[in-house]
């Protein structure tokens, strides 16, 4: 090594070295106890939500005027990767969906600027038009909720409870947000006989200006005296039904009070909005969000403290009842990792002591505790937190920082059976080998490239695994050439003579002979093996991320688009009674008209809508967890022929929803549903394809009252005047606002329940005239019955329709889309100009992911050759490098098939990592064999030489590295990152010892000295 000896300069230093490691290893214990606590690493959803209403609005006039409009200027928003906009007649929410590419610190400023963009167009959407409205917190996590239910008590007290429990919980310090989940707003009902008003020559109109006028709040203005200022107030201002009934009302001469013509009651909205409810029980939720770089682990201790003492003041029949706890699984899921990192520790300890001899082994050993006291500091500052990706960073690169470590103590020990001193010993290891590591070091660093500038969500989803892992490689190092001499010095023993070559060593080296004597034989059978690899390589199945382990289900219950929330309660209600009875589970909670909110950061988060239930089923055990999908399976096909259900276990990594899915877009929409019901029935035939379903499909019934504008004037009536009064008789419509403490109550004005018509009894619907008379809607109306689309979902601009599907048991979505591809094809083929069908779900997300990662693969290619040029100063030794590094597929290939593992997301990384630790073993040999060369060795003679010398150290970390992986190796989201590592690199090491040497006495021409002994090489 160039420049300073650094382990010369320790021993020099001694007590000031002995004094960084005393603080370091303090500073890392600290780091270790401060380090936030999570499920998951935070990644940035990169979409927003602008949502617009326009109340009465038909569906085509949505599209038309508001989605249309919307959607021309989102389409201007900066790094747009795509829209995708669902309408119902009156409503448009549109999803801005950025590119995966788009840095997580633009994306607040993108997102400002949709806000300005959509404030500059507002002026030209039409009047009446409530919003746009904006929502981009999709990131939070709401990984605490208790559902509140009461016996005894009414909705309004349970809610009262709600909302003190929501500012108790908010003086948490950990907490950022709390939701209220399934409260129902109240209303106060004034309910009217249209008769009674019309006989009383009154119209709705003026009993709304009256409540308006009398209810409304005005400055009265303030008097200024000498010592002070007296504020005017006006009183008339609702506080409770009894006010709204001494309401007077003028009716030509004279006054009618309220109380004499209508019905005031407080109920709640009506129909209701999203409901709760837990073990079938309804109830209100409460979600607890927790604030970023927070500590679940500790937030949960402190909301389990708080809500302990809110339920001892809480009244008998009001309980608190947990209905997930992240913080629970969290503890046990580091506690497992935790486990799994000492049990690596464990082995690797063992392996060293075992192979090395009690004091060299222990002073490896001791260089983990070291080199990881090291990495907690750097992980807390830059805000990476104890994670189930980090976790595993840390046991990956366990198995990779030994390797410093072990190549220093092998080096001292040979110099030390040479007879020089420990100092010596010392000063030679680092000054052989210190820059040959660092190399090292940085070849296999350079293999984490692609998952560390990854841009997508999943590579910044598996980030911290680059992070630590690089982290870890540089402060191995440090240790190697700082701390580890310090300790050899103290700890290793003075030889008494050199011992002659184990039984092992000879065995190896007269297989290496064999090798490289029958050279061609040697190379010819590895290229077969690698031809064989790749021939092999589409028999692994295909996989994007596992699923949990986790032992939840999530059930999905979508009736047809026309349903109403009450459907959704009852058929939701029906399958409480089925949960309720199954003794693999431990709880359950329903939402009824929306989607679950977010308890878990990967959960593909569904839309409100009346037709829509959700529930998470806790079962006992991840066995129960499958005998329970197996028969919730057949009870919602039995059960529920009309739903779209699916049962899932939770997500790993970005939310993908249905695992296979076709997008049909084009302008027309019957086209369009043709080209979706054709593709159906072609991918149907396929036995591995399940449930097919339709984002939006079926057309709903609605009636056009089709006025006769001659007849409605000669009456004294207008369209707008009409539509007033059918919204106030079926639906009633909000007036005024009623001030309660916390709460703003509606107050709806609407017809009696006994007036408030059927379909069928609409035509008779008695319509006041101006005049005081009132004559039915069929004298001036007819009603015909249509059918319109419930909603439509729109992709770019594009009217398009989703066919969606699940897979059977045992099948790959990747498998089952690329058997697929020509039925595709040809449904594409016989689509006119203008129509596309395009692939989504896990096939499209694992592609883009998979690009993201493969765009920096040549980045990582231009570093690592950098690095080994500048390490080996030629092109034919670099080239020797590079010929071993792909051979690692063949034990990856025979891993993955051998024990039946996916090649998956996490298992790409882990092989693009694993060729940076093939080419630094790679490099420290070629590296060795130069130095023998340095030496005056003959080609033939340096290869051997530096195959044995550097046989203990390669081997020692391979299998440290294997044996290291064991503890992750059963784990479903790292057990085939692991399985390809360990199949890899084992191959490798048997290829960098055997294969490496055979083809660089080739590639030099050298020859055996016991084959030509007059000759030379």
């Amino acid at each position: 090594m160039s420049g300073p000896n650094l382990s010369a300069w320790a021993l020099r230093h001694r007590s000031f070295v002995l004094y960084l490691m005393i603080a370091v290893t303090l500073a890392g214990l600290l780091s270790y106890i401060r380090l936030g606590r999570n499920e998951d690493p935070a990644f940035t959803f990169r979409a927003m939500v602008v949502e617009a209403a326009w109340p009465g609005a038909t569906l085509a006039d949505t599209l038309d005027q508001i989605t249309d409009r919307l959607e021309r200027t989102l389409k201007e928003v900066p790094n747009l990767d795509f829209l995708r906009s669902t309408t119902v007649p009156g409503r448009t929410t549109i999803f801005v969906n950025l590119k995966g590419s788009t840095p997580p610190g633009k994306v607040p400023d993108i997102w400002y600027e949709v806000r300005k963009r959509v404030a500059d167009m507002r002026h030209t959407l039409p009047a009446g038009v409530v919003g746009p409205g904006f929502n981009d917190d999709f990131g939070d996590t709401f990984g605490i909720i208790y559902g509140l239910t009461a016996d005894g008590f009414s909705q309004r007290e349970l809610r009262d409870k709600a909302e003190a429990i929501r500012k108790r919980l908010l003086a948490i310090a950990d907490v950022s947000k709390v939701e209220i989940l399934g409260a129902q707003d109240e209303r106060v009902f004034i309910e009217f006989s249209t008769a009674t008003l019309a006989g009383l020559g009154l119209d709705r109109s003026a009993i709304v200006a009256a409540l308006r006028a009398q209810n409304a709040v005005s400055p009265a203005g303030a008097i200024q005296t000498g010592d002070e200022t007296i504020v005017l107030r006006v009183s008339g201002a609702f506080e409770s039904e009894l006010d709204i009934l001494d309401v007077n009302i003028a009716a030509g001469n004279r006054l009618i009070r309220l109380r004499d013509i209508v019905t005031v009651r407080r109920g709640f909205a009506d129909p209701p909005q999203p409901m709760f409810r837990v073990k079938g029980t309804p109830a209100i939720g409460i979600a607890i969000a927790m604030r970023d770089g927070g500590d679940i682990l500790a937030l949960g201790r402190d909301v389990t403290r708080t809500m302990a003492e809110i339920t001892a003041d809480l009244p008998i029949g009001i309980e608190p009842v947990l209905v997930a706890d992240q913080s629970a699984v969290v503890d046990t899921a580091i506690g497992e990792f935790m486990t799994s990192l000492w049990q690596a520790i464990v082995i690797i300890m063992a392996v060293s002591v075992i192979s090395l001899g009690f004091r060299a082994g222990a002073v490896v050993a001791l260089s983990i505790p070291l080199t990881l006291a090291l990495v907690f500091p750097v992980m807390e500052l830059i805000s990476v937190d104890l994670q189930r990706i980090s976790l595993g960073a840390l046991i990956i690169a366990l198995t990779l920082l030994v390797d410093d470590a072990m190549s220093t103590i092998d080096a001292m020990s040979m110099k030390l059976a040479e007879g020089a001193t420990k100092e010596e010993s010392a000063a030679f290891a680092c000054r052989t080998l210190a820059m040959p590591m660092l190399t090292g070091s940085f070849v296999t660093l350079a293999g984490f490239i692609p998952i560390g500038f990854a841009k997508s969500s999943a590579g910044e989803y598996t980030f911290s695994i680059f992070a630590v892992v690089s982290v870890a490689l540089i402060a191995s190092w440090v240790v190697a050439v700082l701390f580890t001499p310090l300790v050899g010095v103290a700890l290793l023993p003075t030889p008494k003579a050199v011992k002659e070559p184990g039984r092992l060593v000879r065995l190896f080296r007269r297989m290496l002979v064999g090798a490289m004597r029958h050279r061609w034989l040697t190379i010819l059978v590895t290229l077969a093996c690698f031809g064989a690899s790749l021939a092999a390589l589409p028999l692994i199945p295909r996989q994007f991320f596992p699923s949990s382990d986790r032992p939840e289900l999530l059930i999905d219950l979508r009736l047809p688009q026309n349903a109403s929330i009450h459907a959704s309660a009852d058929a939701s209600a029906r399958l409480d009674e089925v949960l309720a009875s199954d003794p693999d589970v431990a709880h359950w909670s329903t939402y009824v008209g929306r989607g679950v909110i977010r308890f878990y950061l990967p959960l593909d988060v569904q839309l409100r809508n009346d037709f829509f239930s959700q529930l998470v089923v806790v079962a006992k055990d991840v066995a129960g967890r499958d005998r329970l999908r197996d028969k919730l399976s057949k009870v919602l096909a039995n059960e529920f022929p009309s739903a779209v259900s699916r049962i899932v276990p939770l997500e790993l990594g970005p939310p993908v929803g249905w695992p296979v899915q076709y997008r049909i877009s084009g302008p027309d929409l019957a086209e369009v549903r043709d080209a979706a019901m054709l593709l159906a029935s072609t991918i149907a035939a396929d036995t591995r394809v399940r449930q097919i379903n339709f984002d939006w499909m079926e057309p709903a019934r609605k009636v056009r009252i089709r006025v006769d504008q001659d007849q409605a004037r000669l009456l004294g009536l207008s369209s707008e005047a009409i539509a007033g009064v059918l919204a106030s008789v079926v639906s009633g419509s909000a007036v005024t606002q009623m001030r309660d403490g916390i709460y703003l109550i509606d107050v709806v004005v609407r017809a009696t329940d006994e007036q408030r018509v059927s379909l069928s009894t609409l035509r008779n619907l008695q319509v006041a005239l101006p005049s005081g008379r009132t004559v039915p809607l069929g004298q001036f109306a007819v009603l015909e019955d249509e059918q319109e689309y419930p909603l439509i979902w729109r992709r770019d601009g594009l009217p398009t329709l989703t066919v969606q599907a699940d897979v059977a048991a045992g099948a790959s979505p990747e498998a089952v889309v690329a058997a697929l591809a020509d039925k595709v094809a040809w449904v594409q083929g016989g689509l006119p100009a203008g129509y596309r069908i395009a692939t989504g779900g896990t096939v499209e997300e694992s592609a883009k992911s998979q690009a993201s990662v493969f765009a920096v693969v040549p980045a990582m290619l231009f570093v690592t050759i950098t690095i080994l040029m500048i390490q080996l100063q030629s092109f034919s030794r670099l080239a020797l490098v590079l010929s071993v590094v792909p051979l690692g597929l063949i034990g990856i290939v025979a891993a993955l098939l051998l024990f039946h593992k996916p090649l998956g997301f996490v298992a790409i990384l882990g092989i693009l990592a694993l060729m940076g630790m093939i080419a630094r073993n790679a490099v420290i040999l070629i590296d060795q064999i130069e130095t023998e060369r340095g030496e005056g060795k003959t080609i033939w003679d340096a290869v051997i030489a530096a195959s044995l010398s550097r046989l203990r150290p390669i081997v020692l970390t391979a299998i440290s590295t294997v044996l290291g992986m064991i503890p992750i190796a059963p784990t479903i989201f790292w057990g085939p990152m692991a399985y390809a590592i360990m199949g890899g690199l084992l191959v490798a090491t048997v290829l960098t010892l055997i294969f490496l040497p055979a083809l660089y006495v080739t590639a030099f021409r050298a020859k055996d000295p016991a084959a030509h002994p007059q000759g030379t090489a």
